[in-house]
């Protein structure tokens, strides 16, 4: 299993306008193969900041819905990220 989370931060008077325009790209990630969860939210604490979550079966499911990467309108509202990939080798219930 691999997870992606970490955060993104963007001007604050354009999170809401980024978010909604990811709106798309979360309802098809969600229909990808693969796909287990994904998530796009803003944080309630930070004006700037997004965080990001989301878990796939593979790698291979993974890349397969990256393709080419953000659009490059998106990618330009991008004022800084740190993301992470983990992989998992095992999961119990909490």
């Amino acid at each position: 299993m691999i997870i992606v989370s970490g955060k993104l931060h963007v001007a604050p008077e354009a999170r809401a306008a980024y978010l909604t325009g990811c709106d798309a790209v979360a309802e098809q990630a969600r229909r990808s193969p693969g796909c287990l969860d994904y998530a796009l939210s803003p944080d309630r604490l930070d004006p700037s900041r997004i965080n990001v979550y989301e878990r796939w079966k593979s790698d291979a499911h993974l890349a397969a819905f990256r393709g080419a990467g953000p659009e490059p309108e998106q990618a330009a509202e991008i004022l800084g990220a740190e993301v992470s990939k983990y992989r998992i080798s095992g999961v119990e219930a909490a």
